[in-house]
């Protein structure tokens, strides 16, 4: 594909474009193909990305077809989303704003309605940038990620899910499938609150994630877990907070 077909110039014209219809396709091309292939989900940070020169790609492939990454549903007590949910799917889910709506929060508060309705979850988190918005408070939830590769299924808490700024755990040929999410425990409550320089469209400054469990005869915090963003090269735990 000539990029510049697109109707701009990129720093980054020429790549191949793939696609891949299962897991086992795209975790093949992945293996196959290795640091020359990137994975196109929404293309919200890709596509800028190359168009910038920021990142060299020979090979492209799109996960947009393969079914069932995009769902969400609620198994036993875990909250399963799928790596292709986009974020105004999170923010509008019923199931997600009922029982987990800081994270309905949270993905309402990013970018406008028009990005919100491409971009997916697994892109923002696979993106790895520090200020990535639903990191935070989905690590403050204690999640994990279902990733899937030639060696088979592997679960990784979120908390170690990130490595440096644009670098995530996944190796050769895996992809991030699923993001679990355990029940809150009874009596927990959670937000999410971000410092932008000027709108709501703006990356942030500084986000907090906030998840307490209280008390009820008291008042008082039994339990809290603070997860900071964009003030590290990581999504970071406030441990002693």
């Amino acid at each position: 594909m000539e990029a510049s077909s697109l109707g701009v110039q990129w720093k980054n014209p020429r790549f191949e474009y793939l696609e891949a219809r299962t897991v086992e396709e795209a975790c093949a091309l992945l293996s196959r193909y290795g640091e020359a292939i990137r994975v196109l989900a929404g293309g919200t940070d890709l596509l800028v990305a190359m168009r910038r020169g920021k990142t060299a790609s020979q090979y492209v492939v799109n996960i947009k077809d393969i079914p069932d990454l995009d769902a969400i549903k609620h198994e036993g007590s875990v909250l399963k989303i799928g790596a292709l949910t986009t974020l105004a799917d999170i923010e509008r889910s019923s199931l997600i704003r009922k029982n987990f709506a800081v994270l309905a929060q949270t993905a309402g508060q990013m970018a406008t309605p028009q990005v919100r309705n491409v971009a997916t979850l697994g892109g923002n988190l696979c993106n790895a940038a520090p200020s990535a918005d639903m990191a935070p408070p989905l690590i403050a939830l204690g999640s994990k990620a279902r990733i899937m590769g030639p060696d088979g299924e592997r679960m990784v808490p979120l908390e170690s899910f990130f490595t440096s700024p644009g670098k995530i755990v996944l190796k050769t040929g895996e992809i991030l499938v699923e993001v679990h999410v355990p029940d809150l425990q009874l009596n927990t409550r959670a937000t999410y609150l971000k410092l932008r320089p000027r709108t709501m469209i703006d990356l942030a400054l500084v986000g907090v994630a906030v998840v307490a469990t209280i008390n009820p005869k008291d008042a008082c915090i039994v339990e809290t877990k603070i997860v900071l963003g964009a003030v590290a090269p990581t999504p970071m735990r406030a441990y002693e907070a």
